[in-house]
C-alpha cells in the first residue's frame, strides 16, 4: 500500500530541528564548533555550512549541475571560509524558516529527501556534541513519517521495523511479502538507514544485511 505524500511535513520536521538546534548552537562556545563529527573529514562547523548552503539552494532554486555532489558539497563549504560560526547559524535558521514551502511545491515530492537528511545531520551534530536525542527528539515521529513515505517512493528494501518506543510496526521500502525484520529503539534505525556508527547500540536484523537499508548515498 503507497503512503500518501504530506507535502507540508518536511517544513513541519525542518522547523521542529531549527527550534531545539539553533537555540542550542547559539549557546556553544565557538571552540565547539571545531569538534569532528561522524562525517568524515567534517567539523560541526562543515556539517552546519553545507545544511545551511543546501537549504538556501532550495530556496533560491539554484540547482546547477552536479549540485549536491561531493565536490559541489565542498565548494559550499570552503565559499563559507571567512564567515563567522554566527553568520554560519544564522544561514541555517533562515534555511530551516523557508524552506519548507518551496519542498512541498517542488514536482513528485523531488525535495523532500532533503529535509531528512537535514534532520540527520542535526543528529550528527549532538552526537559530536555529546547531547541526548541524537537522532530522536521531538523531531523523531515527524523523521520516521517522512522515512516510511521515502523509503516506498523508492522502494528500497523492505523492511518491516519493531520499534521500542512504537506501538505500531514501521514498514519501510518496496510492497512484499518477503520483508527484513528489525528491532529495536528507532534512533538506532535512523543510525543503520543513515549509515552512522553503531558502536555500543542493540538491536536485531534478520533478513537483510545492514549495508543493504543504507537510504542516502
Amino acid at each position: 500500500m503507497d503512503i500518501e505524500r504530506d507535502p507540508e511535513l518536511p517544513g513541519r520536521l525542518l522547523r521542529v530541528e531549527r527550534d531545539a538546534l539553533i537555540p542550542l548552537l547559539r549557546a556553544r562556545p565557538e571552540a565547539d564548533f571545531a569538534i569532528r563529527t561522524c562525517c568524515p573529514g567534517w567539523t560541526v562547523r562543515h556539517v552546519l555550512a553545507h545544511c545551511g548552503s543546501a537549504l538556501m539552494r532550495v530556496v533560491e532554486s539554484r540547482f546547477e549541475v552536479g549540485v549536491f555532489s561531493p565536490e559541489s558539497n565542498d565548494r559550499d563549504i570552503a565559499e563559507r571560509t571567512g564567515w563567522s560560526n554566527a553568520r554560519v547559524v544564522d544561514e541555517l535558521e533562515r534555511g530551516m524558516t523557508e524552506a519548507g514551502p518551496v519542498i512541498a511545491a517542488a514536482e513528485h515530492g523531488m525535495l523532500d529527501g532533503i529535509a531528512l537528511g537535514e534532520w540527520v545531520h542535526g543528529g550528527d551534530v549532538l552526537d559530536a556534541f555529546g547531547e541526548p536525542g541524537a537522532y530522536a527528539g521531538e523531531g523523531l515521529p515527524l523523521a520516521l513519517e517522512l522515512l516510511a513515505h521515502l523509503t516506498r517512493a523508492r522502494r528500497t528494501v523492505p523492511l518491516r521495523a519493531l520499534l521500542d518506543d512504537r506501538d505500531e510496526p514501521l514498514v519501510l521500502g518496496a510492497d512484499s511479502p518477503d520483508h527484513a525484520v528489525y528491532a529495536g529503539p528507532a534512533a538506532t534505525l535512523i543510525r543503520l538507514i543513515a549509515a552512522r556508527p553503531l558502536t555500543g547500540t542493540r538491536y536485531e536484523l534478520t533478513g537483510a544485511w545492514e549495508n543493504e537499508l543504507t537510504f542516502f548515498d
